[in-house]
């Protein structure tokens, strides 16, 4: 049962580290909407009026991912110690 305190550690620092993407990214959207939109559509050729949508949709699944891989494990190693 050694394992498990370095594994709660672990999934922390993952859970920290992803949380800390997620805010930058968040920041990112917020601040620059228009660059970031601009560069969207030259790299991907993607329609202006479905980036938003995509954007939401992106932090969405990347928060959900969050918890479901890194913060719900996160604690339920950190009840089995």
């Amino acid at each position: 049962m050694e394992d498990i305190p370095a594994l709660a550690t672990f999934l922390g620092w993952c859970a920290l580290i992803n949380i800390g993407l997620l805010a930058y990214s968040t920041l990112m959207l917020t601040l620059f909407r228009e660059p970031v939109k601009r560069m969207h559509r030259a790299l991907f050729g993607l329609e202006p009026e479905n980036l938003d949508a995509s954007y939401f949709t992106f932090l969405g699944n990347y928060k959900l991912a969050i918890l479901i891989f890194n913060i719900v494990p996160y604690f339920a190693l950190k009840l089995m110690e």
